[in-house]
């Protein structure tokens, strides 16, 4: 039945274009290409959180000619990401958002030990040499990450009746999760950053692709049922996902 079901999946998702990448400015911009029927002209836009350029490519054009559209119209791109903002690095001083709260890198001179949280004075403690620290707290975070998204994979995965084969945490731009044909789970380590049930909600979206292959009414009907801030998640990631993909860039 599983087997079944994943060979539909394959046979009803259109092949995909691969996704390019495009110099801007000093920064290097993940072009994704999505090819639409109804579609009359190319058409480029930043995706929600800025992090990716999106090229809307009509039947029958090339992705040769849609990756050069999207070349012609760098200085546009440039002018969007400058309005986006800057990154903002894991460096002792700076702050960043952990489950949605503001806390400060404080950096520890000591060598040993694990990065450690005051929720109540609202630091994050980084051990070790200085030059290491982003690399070290960025290292947990994407532990925690994929601890938090591997529990509520799993509570949604059974309340709905599904299975995975397996999760992944990656540094996605362009998505905050993602679920293949074969089963694999796929998340941006930045759902951290966020508000609980905003990870928790990425997690019964995905989840939810396990049983329906697209955004039809069963789709939202079986994540609302299972996760009800869904709504609320989802304006959060709309007013707030810009920034968060900022961070540790």
């Amino acid at each position: 039945m599983v087997w079944a079901f994943r060979h539909i999946r394959r046979m009803l998702t259109p092949n995909a274009l691969e996704p390019a990448s495009l110099a801007v400015g000093p920064e290097q911009l993940d072009v994704l290409f999505r090819r639409h029927v109804n579609a009359r002209r190319l058409v480029l836009r930043l995706n929600q959180e800025g992090t990716a350029a999106v090229v809307t490519v009509p039947r029958g054009v090339s992705r040769n000619r849609a990756l050069e559209f999207a070349r012609l119209s760098t200085p546009w791109l440039a002018t969007r990401l400058e309005q986006r903002g800057k990154n903002i690095a894991l460096q002792p001083g700076n702050h960043i958002p952990l489950r949605g709260d503001d806390h400060e890198i404080r950096h520890l001179p000591s060598r040993r030990g694990t990065v450690t949280v005051d929720p109540e004075a609202k630091l994050i403690h980084v051990p070790g040499d200085l030059p290491h620290v982003p690399r070290r707290l960025l290292d947990w975070l994407k532990t925690a990450a994929r601890a938090e998204l591997a529990a509520a994979s799993g509570k949604y995965a059974t309340a709905m009746g599904v299975s995975y084969r397996r999760i992944s945490v990656r540094d996605q731009r362009s998505r905050w999760g993602s679920c293949s044909a074969s089963g694999d789970l796929s998340y941006s380590w930045r759902l951290i950053l966020t508000p609980s049930y905003v990870l928790d909600y990425v997690a019964a979206h995905e989840v939810a692709h396990l049983q329906h292959l697209d955004h039809g009414a069963g789709f939202w009907r079986l994540v609302l049922t299972h996760c009800p801030e869904a709504s609320c998640a989802k304006k959060w990631l709309k007013a707030n996902g810009n920034g968060v993909h900022r961070i540790g860039g």
